[in-house]
């Protein structure tokens, strides 16, 4: 019941706030260009994170567990959110990546990328702290909590890292976080998923982009399911992942590799809208 239940509400909300989002009298300051020269609206961030976050909180077992992802949901949502409206301006394009955005502190000016990585930085040490451990390892329960705000954050950031593009960011969250909608807790991203699920029509059809609101809170609500199902040697081994694939991501283009990748690029293009001619 509980499973149903999280898909329903995670579908239901995202739809819901989407639709009522474009309604807002100021719904055209969120129309942006995308990389194909089409109008479409930031509209699906906020959407997707109210719908992922209230899907995954009404799969949770626990209270505890409901307000990590209530916390890692919402924090990273409107923090992203914060960073798709306030990043546009002029003054604020010139920082670009993590050591940009501390230059420009070290400079006196606090960058809206800066306070989303605090934010979700922030975002996922109280989810982590809220899930604890069942199994604490050999160096106790805070080491634990440490790794697992490392997961929550990184996952939000790698899955952010991949919205280049419609549809892709969510398919990767479908595949990835498939694994995690059987099991322990496998409501939470049940819910989770069935929100981006929701949208990803709307988002392969070039309608919606998720920018930062979307993605960085549907990898992050995957990272509190990940970090609830496992112990210190599974959070140690996703952080490692995750933290591989951030890295590489200075040095190598994902959009290149997808594109050198025939099975890779397929899936990517799977359902796309064909480019303007």
């Amino acid at each position: 019941m509980a499973y149903l239940r999280s898909l329903g509400i995670g579908a239901s909300v995202a739809r819901a706030a989407l639709a009522w989002v474009r309604r807002d009298p100021h719904a055209a300051e969120l129309h942006r260009t995308n990389f194909q020269g089409r109008t479409v609206t930031l509209a699906g961030g906020p959407a997707l994170a109210a719908g992922a976050t209230l899907g995954a909180a009404a799969g949770a077992t626990t209270g505890r567990l409901a307000a990590a992802a209530l916390t890692a949901g919402a924090v990273s949502g409107a923090v992203g959110f914060y960073d798709d409206i306030v990043g546009n301006r002029p003054e604020q394009k010139a920082a670009k990546g993590f050591a940009g955005h501390l230059g420009a502190l070290r400079e006196g000016r606090v960058t809206s990328g800066l306070v989303k990585i605090a934010g979700v930085g922030a975002a996922g040490l109280v989810a982590s702290a809220l899930i604890g451990s069942s199994r604490p390892g050999r160096f106790g329960r805070g080491v634990d909590v440490l790794l697992g705000a490392g997961v929550i954050a990184g996952a939000a950031n790698f899955v952010n890292l991949l919205d280049l593009r419609p549809g892709r960011a969510i398919k990767a969250g479908l595949i990835l976080g498939a694994p995690l909608a059987v099991g322990r807790h496998a409501s939470m991203a049940a819910g989770t998923l069935s929100a981006g699920a929701a949208l990803l029509p709307a988002d392969l059809n070039e309608e919606i982009m998720l920018g930062d609101a979307g993605a960085n809170a549907l990898g992050a609500l995957l990272g509190v399911t990940l970090t609830a199902r496992t112990s210190t040697s599974g959070r140690l081994a996703a952080l490692a992942v995750l933290g591989s694939l951030t890295a590489a991501s200075e040095k190598v283009s994902f959009t290149k590799v997808i594109g050198d990748t025939p099975w890779l690029r397929y899936v990517d293009e799977l359902g796309r809208r064909p480019p303007s001619s």
